[in-house]
């Protein structure tokens, strides 16, 4: 297939997701992410093997049966983010707060209180699109945050109008911009939120992450030393439906001692291992149908390996 016609192809089909989706009764789209999950898991392409392959990882002991279980689950788990971001737009307010019940939220409120401006850094977990709309409804505190550019342009596009309409500020990922931006944002005592397990630059911090060396990105540890900012690891999961699980951890602190590069990688460092302890607990939770380890990467570019999912 010619690429022009993919792209298009590939922005029909989510145009028809956002479109159609959202307007099905709550039992119906949760039919329907199911059994697009299941039938995904049974065809066994790239994305269900990397996944696969990504558990493996996360759960070393366990058994080829047991790991096709996680990986279905998994899909079942990815499908009810997109059914659920499908339907976002169309919720009320009172169904976003009942949706979301996040642990240890004073921790953001009182450092935004302070004035001192907050990061949430969080991996690919649950649902981070309604964690955000939950903050920007719930605590009526809007936030700044980076996406990742998507071909074709006009899926960007949809994917900049969607977040800006739950009340976030969505900054491009390339252009060299963005930095500058958060950091503004930051000194004026406000909120950024990024998703920080998955690096799609050449300039990422390695971590050892269950066992190996995964690439990360720097961005949300300079912010914190370069503006004092607090940051806040965040990791979310779902359990009974159809509430999202969500716990905001205690801030990564600013080593005293080191070089910048030195304070970056240990503060980064110190964001993986909490990531990696909520991704343990949770693993079906956990979106990541990419490649992440270097060994995995092999060759390749460092983030050339992206999905419509950032």
């Amino acid at each position: 297939m010619m690429p022009g016609i993919a792209h298009r192809l590939t922005d029909g089909l989510y145009g028809l997701g956002w479109s159609t989706v959202k307007h099905l009764p709550e039992a119906a789209a949760v039919r329907l992410g199911q059994q697009i999950a299941d039938s995904a898991w049974k065809r066994r392409g790239n994305s269900v093997l990397r996944l696969e392959s990504n558990l493996a990882r996360v759960v070393p002991d366990a058994t080829p049966q047991r790991l096709e279980e996680l990986s279905r689950a998994g899909m079942r788990s990815y499908l009810r983010y997109w059914m659920e971001s499908f339907r976002l737009p169309v919720w009320s307010n009172e169904d976003i707060a009942a949706a979301f019940s996040p642990k240890d939220i004073h921790l953001l409120e009182e450092g935004l209180a302070a004035g001192r401006g907050a990061i949430i850094a969080l991996p690919h977990l649950a649902n981070w699109d309604l964690a955000g709309a939950w903050v920007t409804t719930r605590l009526g505190v809007p936030f700044t945050t980076v996406a990742e550019r998507l071909k074709p342009e006009t899926l960007y596009d949809r994917f900049v109008a969607y977040r800006e309409g739950l009340g976030m500020e969505v900054l491009p990922h390339t252009g060299g911009s963005a930095f500058g931006t958060l950091a503004r944002r930051l000194r004026s005592g406000g909120l950024v939120c990024l998703v920080a397990d998955r690096d799609l630059s050449a300039s990422g911090i390695e971590v050892s992450f269950f066992g190996d060396v995964a690439r990360m990105p720097a961005g949300p540890a300079m912010l914190a030393q370069q503006t004092g900012a607090l940051l806040l690891p965040v990791t979310l999961w779902y359990d009974e439906p159809p509430v999202m699980q969500g716990r905001v951890h205690p801030a990564v602190e600013v080593p005293q001692t080191g070089t910048r590069a030195e304070r970056t990688a240990a503060m980064t460092q110190a964001l993986a291992d909490v990531f990696a302890a909520g991704i343990a607990e949770h693993p079906q939770d956990w979106h990541m149908l990419q490649r992440l380890w270097l060994k995995d990467l092999g060759p390749r570019e460092p983030g050339n390996d992206r999905s419509a999912d950032s």
